[in-house]
């Protein structure tokens, strides 16, 4: 049996993540997002629950939320270390016009503040592997209503 997999998807909102999920992962991976409840106490404690139980099922797990930065994806990594899950990162890299495009079509809860994107996009820091990591993906749209996923490449210090 293969090792389980949790993939956190890193990026800003509208950027593509949950439609990536969608399209690449839902046959594969159970789908997390603190977007599934809006008005729970205890957000984070009740999506990393959520991760511990779909990964101690057996079940590959796909985190999708903004993931801007260390202090987000931290306590994923922790749990799936816990699991003996293997961690993989989904950077989609900051459109911020086409982000911004992207949210304005939304409706209703889906569509975040734009004051939420700059804020989103003041925490943004691209993942590294030296992070936990065990692999690294780039994420960006195709132009044909896909999405290209290529390794993404360590910058040297």
């Amino acid at each position: 049996m293969s090792p389980r997999e949790l993939v956190i998807l890193i990026g800003l909102q509208g950027s593509g993540k949950t439609g990536f999920y969608h399209r690449t992962l839902s046959a594969t991976h159970a789908h997390v997002s603190k977007d599934h409840f809006p008005n729970a106490r205890r957000r984070q404690e009740r999506q990393l629950r959520l991760v511990r139980e779909a990964l101690e099922e057996g079940r590959d797990v796909a985190v999708d939320n903004t993931n801007p930065s260390p202090e987000e994806w931290r306590p994923l990594i922790e749990v799936a270390r816990e699991c003996s899950a293997r961690v993989v990162g989904c950077w989609f890299p900051p459109d911020l016009p086409g982000c911004l495009e992207r949210n304005a079509v939304r409706r209703g809860r889906a569509r975040v503040p734009e004051v939420g994107l700059y804020a989103t996009l003041k925490r943004l820091r691209r993942p590294r592997l030296a992070d936990g990591f065990d692999e690294l993906r780039t994420v960006r749209f195709d132009g044909r209503g896909g999405f290209e996923v290529e390794p993404l490449e360590e910058r040297p210090p």
